[in-house]
């Protein structure tokens, strides 16, 4: 059915009711993170080979467009995919599966994802008309459901099929490349690993420091990841001393942003710091947004990263992390929220 145009509706209706789900929804995330996060589960690191069944490492990807879910959204879909087992990481909309030949099953249930819409309330409105300025809208998430391939009949056969895992030479290479390509300053030696915004550099250990050569990579992404963040890159937040607020929330996107970088590469990603859990639930606890927010900001890192990767090693599809899906809006939610 073709949507009214916008203009035909009514802004004090929308300016009323929309408020009211808004707050619940960033809600019902965080409390379902937070849960998790009680529980010693990172929702941002799975059990890859811990179940049968379990989907390959990778983001999760919309079948019909194969463009990766971004911020809380692969959250959302890793504890889905990893709770049932599903085979794949490729995900669609009942109306996807439709147009690509195919159906959802009879009582397959969907996986809730959100992207982001925004709306003016009407005192703003009047405010901004009054004063000659332009009116302020707000970012709030809407909800929407996908289901996985495996849900679905008589979808094109290749989607049922498990993405190969990629050659374990492929893997430290395409990492070094990364690490290379970025224009970071890093600097290799010691017994710690750290970014130090004062020269903008990161110190890591040696590889042949690390216990499991995998390891080595996971911590040089997080730190990566918190180079990211300079001024004159993306320009978060560093204030925060150790122990404040502002250092977990700096942490918390700097691991999920790592996470994502592993998990697109084909390296299973895991927690550098599970001992930030604590302070992670403290600033989740006090904010119903924030982990929706540092989500989003996890995936503009990740895309930087990944952004720089050599053309003859990009992701195969071209894409990096970025790119919710809707069959209405092609927003990221997360990273417009944020």
């Amino acid at each position: 059915m073709a949507r009214r145009p916008s203009s035909s509706r009514k802004p004090a209706t929308r300016t009323e009711a929309a408020p009211a789900p808004r707050v619940d929804l960033y809600q019902r995330i965080t409390d379902t993170i937070v849960a998790q996060l009680e529980q010693g589960r990172v929702p941002w690191v799975q059990p890859w080979g811990d179940l049968p069944g379990a989907a390959a490492v990778g983001m999760p990807r919309n079948a019909a467009t194969n463009r990766a879910y971004s911020g809380i959204n692969v959250m959302l879909l890793w504890a889905s995919g990893m709770a049932v087992g599903y085979p794949t990481q490729r995900w669609l909309t009942f109306k996807q599966a439709l147009g690509l030949g195919g159906c959802v099953r009879r009582g397959e249930k969907g996986t809730p994802v959100v992207y982001a819409d925004r709306f003016t309330p009407e005192q703003e409105r009047q405010r901004a008309q009054r004063e000659g300025e332009e009116a302020r809208s707000i970012a709030f998430l809407k909800q929407y459901s996908v289901f996985n391939a495996a849900q679905c009949d008589g979808l094109p056969e290749d989607l049922y099929v498990p993405p190969p895992p990629p050659p374990e030479d492929l893997i430290e290479p395409r990492f070094r490349a990364l690490m290379g390509a970025s224009g970071l300053t890093i600097h290799l030696g010691g017994q710690m690993a750290f970014y130090r915004p004062a020269d903008d550099a990161i110190v890591l250990p040696p590889p042949q420091a690390f216990h499991e050569p995998v390891n080595f990579h996971r911590t040089a992404a997080h730190e990566m990841s918190h180079a990211t963040g300079a001024a004159h890159r993306l320009a978060r937040d560093f204030t925060g001393r150790y122990g404040s607020e502002g250092y977990a929330r700096e942490e918390l996107v700097a691991e999920i942003s790592a996470a994502y970088v592993c998990a697109s590469l084909g390296i299973v990603p895991t927690v550098r710091h599970a001992d930030y859990i604590a302070s992670w639930l403290e600033v989740l606890r006090g904010d119903p947004r924030a982990i929706v927010q540092a989500a989003g900001l996890a995936s503009r890192s990740a895309d930087w990263l990944l952004g720089h990767l050599p053309a003859d090693l990009a992701l195969d599809d071209g894409e990096v992390v970025g790119g919710s899906e809707s069959e209405d809006s092609p927003a990221s939610a997360e990273q417009e929220a944020a």
